[in-house]
């Protein structure tokens, strides 16, 4: 078994942390490059930053953002959210992020994954997949922005077929789980997971130290990401490391 990775994620808009629920009664959590410093000192294996600023200016902040970041810390992070081109990808890497992360880009225009794939290599691409359960289909189904718009593909089918096309990782998101802390989607996690030979990193419903040592054991999951229990110590990066240590599963 691979060492298994804990990821807190960092929604920034207009340069400062937030943390909502699908982007709705947004408060702010802090400054990105302090909690960045903060989360690299408490034993966090990487970073995800989400930008959430439909701007352009909220595109050339991130970029600021990404270089202080990338000054401060030494563990990678991944920057996601409004990137269309392999120019924006390029922006972000010459900042100093480690990976880029698409979405709806990837759904949009499938190519982007190989064009990135191709021009950065597969390490740099991280496509985040949002998928909610469909009752009709008893699967999957991916939904884009925020869980409100179904695209009618098949998370599994879409999975694979990103993996086929250059992908390095997954960002998996449960739309039912997220925001619950009832634990990860442990059977989506683990559907994924099996179908594919890239790593997954499991996202949505983390509230206990046991949910990561669920979603790392019955999810079949390289890593687990989680935003608000980190922001406002609900658990610490710690806490959460020696629970699943001590249970036996390898972590960085």
């Amino acid at each position: 078994m691979l060492t298994k990775r804990i990821i807190p994620c960092l929604d920034v808009k207009d340069g400062r942390v937030v943390k909502g629920v699908n982007f709705v009664n947004l408060r702010d959590a802090g400054d990105p490059v302090e909690l960045a410093r903060v989360y690299d000192r408490e034993g966090a294996d990487e970073l995800v930053f989400l930008d959430i600023s439909a701007s352009v200016e909220g595109r050339a902040t991130m970029v600021e953002v990404v270089r202080k970041t990338a000054a401060e810390i030494t563990i990678p992070f991944t920057v996601g959210g409004g990137i269309a081109s392999t120019d924006d990808m390029k922006r972000l890497l010459r900042a100093g992020a480690d990976k880029i992360g698409i979405n709806t880009a990837a759904v949009r225009n499938p190519r982007l994954v190989a064009e990135g794939a191709e021009k950065f290599g597969s390490q740099c691409m991280v496509v985040a997949i949002d998928a909610r359960f469909n009752p009709e289909w008893g699967e999957w189904e991916v939904v884009t922005h925020g869980g409100r718009n179904p695209t009618g593909l098949r998370a599994l089918e879409w999975a694979r077929e990103v993996e086929r096309l250059g992908a390095g990782e997954i960002l998996l998101t449960s739309m039912d789980a997220d925001g619950t802390k009832d634990g990860f989607d442990l059977p989506l996690t683990k559907a994924v997971s099996d179908a594919l030979s890239i790593p997954v990193i499991a996202s949505g419903g983390a509230g206990a130290p046991e949910h990561f040592y669920d979603v790392f054991t019955e999810g079949k999951a390289d890593a687990g990401l989680a935003a608000t229990i980190f922001h406002y110590k609900e658990l610490t990066i710690d806490g959460v490391k020696n629970y699943v240590r001590q249970r036996g599963v390898p972590i960085r």
